[in-house]
């Protein structure tokens, strides 16, 4: 689990102290994104889509409780035992009371933000169970020790050199070979044998379906597929507002999912797992651990309608320069930052300033969640709960004077208009935000409205 105690600007200059890895990052993520634009494009109904997903998912959480309740009816009905977690702490306590009844002593685990949001994994081990992420890019990250810096590519934030330095470490793979195909097989091979030899799978859920009891999980490497086909356990740990009212819902949102998510038009596997395989147990795992707080809140209770994309994220211009890693909690970019305050404002308050209002993040959200409203509103739960440092604090204070006071705001834009064109270029380079290894070339020290005078007289 991340540190609590992360602020988020001091986090992200520490990251980009290291301008070549920053830039790296940038460019993948924005990779992605424009994946998703040309996906996007490809479909006259894209908004329509769009639209529809968030009628059926705020319908939903309109009425959680009755589609919950038949959901739990129905996958009863089909053999699966469901259980209740009010928080984090029972989440674990039931997963591990499941695993210990069975003597089970080794996990395998498909992604599941959830379980990272509960911190699961070191509770099972240490209790002597072994957890094996199976998803690539959450082993990778598993290996090294810390969190995932993205929802869906967990593993984002790391070049092909850094992993293959860590598989020849862990893994024994050749030093110095960065072919992923290479590092893929090594890894896959490793997995199997996990595979074969543990006693449970665990599973998230991406959707689970009222009018059927069954949920439905989506992958493109079919690692959930075979740790629920190969134990005879199968446990599904889901957040309670994942749930749809019909099968018939369902289509739309596979088509938004991995389209906003990875650029694709579907992933590789969408799985239905409605009970146990034969002579085995399926157990479901519904968690609440602070959505029915966020679900009666009028501000914020949009933010459950979130289908884990990811969309946001790789739009959003701070998420790109400063990881995920930058942020406090588990959940990174424009919806952790929200659902992180809702959470804990004063653990995770700076997360709300990590944002410029752009609202791009609201155009490509795929469930249309008013991200970027919901950030200004946590803002101000973060300047109210007093956990802003005094300087950001005070000149929040003298921004909200001047916009109180218009003639004085007036007077101070008719004043910069007048002094900015005369100031000498040169001064920039002592600026605030100019760092070390950044310092701009020499300038002659005119002022920039010489400088256009020039300009304009070159073209003449």
């Amino acid at each position: 689990m991340k540190q609590d105690n992360i602020n988020h600007a001091e986090a992200a200059a520490a990251f980009l102290q290291d301008r070549e890895q920053a830039r790296w990052h940038d460019s993948a993520i924005w990779w992605v994104r424009q994946k998703r634009d040309a996906q996007a494009k490809q479909l006259p109904e894209w908004e329509q889509l769009r639209a529809l997903a968030q009628q059926i998912k705020s319908h939903t959480l309109s009425r959680l409780d009755e589609y919950l309740t038949e959901f739990q009816t129905n996958a009863e009905r089909n053999g699966v035992t469901v259980h209740w977690a009010a928080d984090a702490d029972e989440h674990n306590r039931i997963v591990y009371g499941i695993l210990a009844a069975a003597n089970v002593k080794k996990l395998v685990k498909s992604k599941s933000m959830l379980t990272e949001e509960c911190g699961l994994n070191p509770y099972l081990e240490q209790r002597g169970i072994e957890v094996i992420d199976t998803d690539l890019g959450e082993r990778i990250v598993q290996l090294r020790h810390e969190p995932p810096s993205h929802i869906v590519m967990p593993a984002i934030h790391l070049k092909k050199e850094q992993i293959s330095e860590l598989f020849h470490k862990e893994l024994g793979t050749e030093a110095g070979n960065n072919d992923p195909t290479y590092l893929t097989h090594a890894a896959r091979a490793n997995l199997r044998e996990h595979f074969l030899t543990a006693g449970a799978g665990l599973t998230g859920v991406n959707f689970a379906i009222a009018e059927t009891g069954g949920v439905v999980v989506c992958t493109n490497e079919g690692n959930a597929d075979l740790g629920t086909a190969l134990p005879p356990i199968h446990i599904a740990s889901m957040g309670l507002e994942k749930i749809i009212p019909k099968q018939a819902h369902l289509g739309v949102f596979t088509r938004l999912l991995a389209r906003s998510a990875i650029g694709s038009p579907i992933t590789t596997y969408t799985s239905h797992f409605q009970q146990a395989r034969p002579g085995g147990e399926m157990h479901i795992v519904i968690v609440d651990n602070g959505r029915s707080d966020i679900l009666g809140s009028d501000d914020f209770s949009q933010s459950l309608r979130c289908i884990r994309c990811g969309a946001c994220m790789n739009t959003c211009p701070v998420y790109r320069r400063s990881t995920g890693h930058s942020y406090s909690y588990i959940i990174p970019g424009p919806i952790g930052s929200t659902l992180g305050p809702s959470r804990d404002i004063k653990k995770h308050g700076s997360m709300a300033f990590a944002c410029t209002t752009c609202g791009s993040c609201s155009n490509v959200c795929p469930v249309k969640i008013n991200l970027h409203e919901q950030l200004i509103l946590q803002r101000k739960r973060a300047f109210d709960a007093g956990t802003l440092k005094p300087v950001k604090k005070m000149g929040l204070l003298a921004m909200r004077f001047l916009t109180q006071h218009p003639s004085l705001l007036d007077a101070g834009g008719k004043l910069m208009r007048k002094v900015v064109p005369i100031l000498p270029v040169a001064l920039t380079q002592h600026s605030a935000w100019s760092r070390p290894g950044r310092e701009l070339p020499q300038m002659p020290a005119q002022s920039f409205k010489e400088m256009w005078q020039a300009r304009k007289e070159n073209k003449q």
